[in-house]
């Protein structure tokens, strides 16, 4: 596993029930998991 930085943010309330739905569907282990794929995704549009 390579290394990884833990950061903060503040995100909007609705994402963050967003994600939290995605995590109960087992689409993300967890809130870290979500936003990371997200900035992935982002990344590789730019």
């Amino acid at each position: 596993m390579r290394n990884k930085s833990s950061i903060s943010v503040t995100i909007d309330p609705e994402l963050v029930k967003w994600i939290d739905k995605q995590i109960e569907e087992k689409r993300f282990a967890n809130r870290s998991h979500g936003v990371e794929y997200a900035l992935y995704q982002l990344k590789e549009r730019r």
